[in-house]
């Protein structure tokens, strides 16, 4: 009989979380899974989707977060249930999106009436866009507990970028303080939505600079051992498209995907350079290892080891480039049952008990 793994985990957790929209149901999933098995995140990394979902996380205690995240995609389908009877008529994608499209989505946005007026009226930097997100921004208020947050019990980290200078900009509560204003921010996706002012300066998405923020992770100061439930929305591999709705499908995964893979595979050379120069440092004798010239170069090293379990969302069957749109109840239900599914799976395994390589700094447990 073979003994099973324990679950008891090496260092902090960490959540990770891309944008993505209406797939971000797959990280509810995933965090189900991992709340049922008791493993509740010490940090909450996300952008877009990702930070919307991450601040309910963090923004409420362990006990009432899954009714929050429940309420919340609940609310963003409540206006597409009517969606699987004309799915009978194979029309049901087709209403959904003109629904979203001319209607938005309860909870979340609305149509900007003012985007009508033509698209060289000066309407302002926070007002610039196809769709009003105050819908949001009273979800959000109702949802997250931003008090909680800044007690920092979870660290709670969201990526944007800023408007004028192009720069990619991480608010993390551990240092900035983190409040409605910074997931409106990260979620503030152009031309759709419009630019969130903070300090006098605007910010977009982060996902239109790297949809990866798994990087703020390995770059943290000071580095600590963790295991990091990344949960990941977008196909970055996949088959030739051969119509044009393909190949917008092809485009947008490429786009967002955001070289999430040669992203860890660079922190991996990283990383494993940390490990050897701590291992180099253990061969100097000790007079030269305590000089203060040594102890310069040798704080370039590091002994923490980063377990990173990748989770990918499941292709589902028809979908194109609007699946981000999907917030059918259907689509929703598919993908968080996914999400669950997957890191149920991965949790039992417990990859992170493995023997690893001591100079591999970043283990990737596909």
């Amino acid at each position: 009989m073979t003994k099973a793994k324990s679950n008891k985990l090496p260092g902090q957790v960490v959540l990770v979380m891309q944008g993505g929209g209406a797939l971000g149901a797959f990280q509810a999933g995933v965090y189900e899974a991992m709340h049922d098995a008791g493993i509740e995140p010490d940090w909450v990394v996300g952008t877009s989707i990702g930070a919307i979902n991450g601040a309910i996380i963090a923004g409420n205690s362990p006990a009432n977060r899954m009714d929050r995240l429940r309420e919340f995609w609940q609310l963003v389908a409540s206006a597409h249930t009517s969606s699987d009877l004309w799915s009978a008529f194979g029309l049901g994608k087709l209403v959904h999106n003109l629904g979203a499209v001319s209607s938005g989505i309860p909870g979340f946005f609305t149509p900007n009436l003012q985007a009508h007026f033509g698209a060289q009226v000066p309407l302002g930097i926070t007002n610039a866009s196809y769709y009003s997100t105050a819908a949001l921004r009273d979800t959000l208020e109702q949802l997250v507990n931003f008090d909680l947050i800044a007690q920092g019990s979870t660290r709670l980290t969201l990526g944007t970028v800023n408007v004028a200078s192009g720069r990619m900009r991480y608010f993390d509560s551990r240092e900035d303080g983190v409040g409605l204003d910074h997931v409106m921010a990260s979620g503030a996706l152009p031309p759709a939505f419009p630019a969130v002012e903070i300090d006098g300066e605007h910010y977009w998405d982060g996902g239109i600079y790297s949809n990866t923020p798994i990087e703020v992770v390995m770059e943290d100061n000071p580095r600590r051992d963790s295991v990091i439930f990344a949960a990941q929305l977008w196909q970055q591999e996949n088959s030739l498209p051969s119509t044009m709705a393909q190949v917008s499908s092809r485009l947008k995964d490429i786009q967002f995907a955001s070289r999430a893979e040669s992203h860890l595979t660079r922190q991996q050379q990283i990383h494993h350079l940390r490990h050897v120069v701590r291992e180099l440092g253990r061969m100097l004798p000790p007079g030269t290892r305590t000089s203060p010239e040594a102890q310069e170069l040798l704080g370039w090293g590091c002994g923490t080891v980063m377990h990173v379990l990748p989770m990918q969302v499941p292709a589902l069957p028809g979908e194109d480039h609007t699946k981000d749109l999907d917030f059918t109840p259907g689509g929703i239900r598919a993908r968080w049952d996914a999400g669950r599914e997957f890191a149920k799976r991965k949790i039992s395994e417990a990859p992170w008990n493995d023997p690893a390589d001591p100079v591999m700094g970043i283990v990737v447990h596909p």
